[in-house]
């Protein structure tokens, strides 16, 4: 098995006088979730229709699986849009039977499959309506459904919450974690942090046609790390600042008297506890590791400069 399922190697694409990626690279482990992000307009599009060879790069190359990319990795490959591409006028499982056959199944087969995952959505009742009459929320189940049923080794999924409410939204992404755990390797696509840390292994940033930041997401939170931590004391305890570190913040809760502190970067933390520890009840202590929102922002505007 390889370590990563797909690479892209120094990728550039122009557009008339856009530069769309400029020498872009990134990684894709096998069997697992790889967030793909950016800005609206930073090129996240532009490299997943390179990946699907919907369009072919200026220079650069992709490897499938160990391989250069070759036409007949398409039927490997299951592709999500953000913009949505169903018919309209179409009924809705005439259409995926139809579209599972391109991806190189048989009717029967197809099917049979289709009819399980419209149980498992609930959508069974919408077999035999025109794609029009389904509300939007419905019609990208529909898609989702399209894009994952030929069990694709990668599947590319582009702003695919977009419109969900919260409940589809989890949905959602509790089926994208199960397609992980059975071995398809996945790039989601997202602008929108709210979700990364819950689903991505890994992630890629790109911004203004270049990759300013990649790497796994929990080594990614601790580059960024701040010195920042939580520290509870028991609700008679009270905490006062010292050489070692300053008070940022403090609440009463749970039970706890609650400090957000900032540690010197010189003090370990067993240190730290121990100062603290001797004149007080430790009930808890944690690191405040920033969000993946936090580093986006952070990360989009350095790269501005």
């Amino acid at each position: 098995m390889n370590e990563f399922f797909l690479e892209a190697q120094d990728i550039v694409k122009c557009y008339a006088n856009h530069k769309a990626l400029d020498g872009v690279s990134i990684k894709v482990p096998q069997g697992k979730v790889f967030g793909l992000l950016g800005p609206n307009g930073a090129g996240k599009t532009t490299l997943i229709r390179i990946i699907n060879r919907i369009t072919a790069p200026d220079s650069g190359k992709v490897y499938f699986n160990g391989h250069l990319s070759q036409p007949d990795d398409i039927y490997n490959i299951g592709y999500l849009p953000e913009e949505r591409g169903l018919y309209k006028k179409m009924k809705v499982g005439e259409q995926a039977i139809y579209l599972a056959q391109l991806k190189g199944l048989d009717k029967r087969e197809a099917t049979k499959r289709l009819k399980e995952w419209f149980d498992k959505f609930e959508i069974t009742q919408w077999w035999d309506k025109k794609l029009e009459e389904l509300s939007k929320g419905m019609q990208q189940k529909v898609q989702f459904v399209i894009t994952v049923l030929h069990k694709p080794q990668l599947l590319i999924f582009d702003e695919p919450f977009s419109g969900f409410d919260p409940v589809n939204a989890e949905l959602l992404k509790r089926e994208i974690l199960e397609l992980k755990n059975q071995g398809h390797t996945i790039i989601f696509s997202t602008h929108n942090m709210s979700s990364v840390e819950e689903i991505c292994d890994n992630i890629a940033l790109i911004n203004h046609s270049h990759v300013v930041l990649q790497g796994e997401v929990n080594e990614v939170r601790s580059q960024f790390k701040t010195n920042t931590y939580r520290l509870g004391l028991h609700m008679g305890d009270e905490l006062s600042a010292n050489s070692m570190f300053e008070i940022l913040s403090s609440e009463e809760k749970g039970g706890e008297h609650i400090y957000t502190i900032k540690k010197s970067s010189d003090i370990s933390n067993s240190q730290l506890l121990s100062s603290i520890a001797a004149v007080n009840e430790v009930t808890s202590f944690s690191e405040c590791l920033p969000s993946m929102n936090e580093i986006f922002i952070r990360t989009v505007e350095n790269s501005k400069l």
